[in-house]
């Protein structure tokens, strides 16, 4: 069963509602852009690990102006890092996807102690003006559906936009974790990544998807190249958020990796 608490960081100024199941290592999902929701990836990996999976701050319910007082990225690794010894973890393996990979990278560069191992997701965190990352931020929600999913009309797409692309809950959820984590992407996902991913000392994994439209496939040979030893891994049938279109699969390379 998948219990949930919240736990207020920053002096006690924002508050994270945290969703854990299993036993086993520590297993850290750092959510997309999109929010969070407890799907068949995280429920398999929960099968291995003690799977916690914090909500961005500002997207925990009830506690939406908590935003406000996360004023840069460096607050946001801060968080975390607090959120971590509220929860009285050390260390554990780190998870990430999207926007939430770039913010396990950039915590595991700041405290390398902290991430045991680290698998980015299609992560974001640099820019080429020639590869330019799609700006999803400036297209409607069925625009994104279309762009984040290999199959926009698949269970993956369904589940996380709800049934019809009118469902007014799932819409407002969205575009508010959307507006939460623009305030650390916008108007370019480069924060300065480059300068400190040398710091990561963790072993790390590298998934992509293979038919990823915002996140050009060049940035996965960009972090590859800036991070000595990654081991990267495509997977078909999926777009920006394999994890979600194909999470049997992608639980398995995340499962294999963390116990090696």
């Amino acid at each position: 069963m998948t219990a949930e608490r919240t736990i207020a960081v920053w002096q006690d100024r924002v508050r994270m509602r945290v969703l854990s199941e299993g036993s086993g290592p520590a297993l850290l999902f750092f959510h997309g852009p999109w929010g969070l929701a407890w799907d068949p990836f995280l429920a398999a990996l929960a099968r291995d690990f003690t799977v916690i999976a914090p909500e961005h701050p500002g997207t925990t319910p009830g506690a939406p102006d908590d935003i406000y007082h996360v004023e840069s990225l460096w607050d946001l690794v801060l968080c975390y890092d607090e959120l971590l010894d509220a929860l009285g973890r050390e260390d554990a393996v780190f998870v990430g996807h999207s926007f939430g990979a770039m913010v396990a990278a950039e915590v595991a560069a700041a405290v390398p102690r902290r991430a045991r191992r680290l698998a980015l997701i299609d992560p974001l965190g640099f820019w080429r003006d020639s590869d330019p990352i799609t700006n999803w931020m400036a297209m409607d929600l069925p625009e994104q559906r279309r762009r984040l999913f290999r199959d926009p009309d698949g269970e993956a797409a369904r589940r996380l936009f709800g049934e019809g692309e009118d469902d007014a809950t799932a819409r407002l959820r969205i575009m508010w974790a959307l507006g939460a984590a623009g305030k650390f992407l916008w108007p370019i996902p480069d924060k300065g990544l480059k300068k400190r991913i040398h710091r990561i000392k963790a072993p790390t994994l590298l998934v992509w998807g293979k038919d990823d439209q915002i996140v050009p496939p060049v940035y996965a040979d960009e972090f590859a190249r800036r991070l000595s030893g990654a081991r990267l891994e495509v997977v078909s049938g999926a777009g920006h958020a394999p994890q979600m279109e194909q999470p049997d699969a992608v639980a398995r390379l995340v499962r294999e990796f963390a116990k090696a």
